[in-house]
Parts: structure tokens; sequence; C-alpha cells
């Protein structure tokens, strides 16, 4: 592959990304959920399994603690997590999901099923299907981070 074919791939995929992100935020405020960014459907990724630290939430994000914890005060003043005595660790808070985080979550997740209907009408169900098998093949390992 050429320079060019590769910034043109790279630059394809980085604005797909990017679209994606944006109108996956439009569908979960469209579906009620108001004053969240971004950002903090990145940070409800890693609180749904079964909540994390503060610390744990700084790493997925690859924030500081400082940042983290601003975020995770900004998410409990809006009623969509809430702290939690850390079943394992007496010294640490669990931040867990509340009613609302997870209503939102669901929000996000009919949001991109959304997205990937539209793909679907323009290249057909068996190509997004193939996309998605390609790029399971090459996603990086850990935690997808939004883009500072």
């Amino acid at each position: 592959m050429q320079n060019s074919e590769a910034m043109a791939l790279s630059a394809a995929l980085l604005a797909v990304a990017g679209e994606l992100t944006q109108r996956i935020h439009a569908g979960v405020v469209a579906r009620g959920f108001e004053g969240l960014r971004p950002a903090h459907g990145f940070a409800f990724a890693r609180l749904a399994p079964g909540g994390a630290t503060v610390t744990d939430l700084a790493a997925h994000l690859g924030v500081t603690k400082q940042a983290a914890s601003q975020l995770v005060d900004e998410i409990v003043r809006k009623g969509y997590a809430e702290r939690r005595a850390h079943p394992g660790d007496a010294r640490a808070r669990l931040v867990v999901l509340t009613e609302r985080g997870w209503a939102c979550t669901r929000a996000a997740d009919e949001a991109a099923a959304d997205v990937v209907r539209a793909w679907g009408e323009v290249l057909g169900e068996g190509q997004v299907r193939a996309l998605r098998e390609q790029l399971v093949r090459i996603v990086p390992k850990g935690p997808i981070r939004p883009t500072w």
C-alpha cells in the first residue's frame, strides 16, 4: 500500500470513528439523557460490567486520577452513578451505574444499532458483518479511549 493510500485509509477510519461517536452521543441526547459528553460514554463502558474505582477508571480513560475523580463527581451529581463501599478493599470506593446510568447505556446501545443499520443500508448487511469481522482482527487490545 502506498503512503497516500495508507493516509487515505487512516483518514477514513478516523472520520468514521468520530462520526460514530457523535451519532451515538446525539442518539443518547435524543433519548432524553442530557448534560453528558461523549467522554462520559467511555466511562460508562468501564463502569457497566460491575463498577470500578476511580483509579481503574483513570487507567481506562488514559487520564489522571484527579481528572477521573472530577468526571465521577459530575456523573454522580447528575444521577448516572453512585459511590459504594468496595467489597474487596475497605479503603476504596466502587463507582457503579445507577438505574439512570444503565438506562443511558441502553440508549447508547440503541443509538449504535441505529448507526450500524444505516451502514447496512449503504453497504449491505453482509458487508457490514464482513467489516466487523475484519476490524475485530486488527483492533488493539485494551480499553477504547476517547481522543483527548
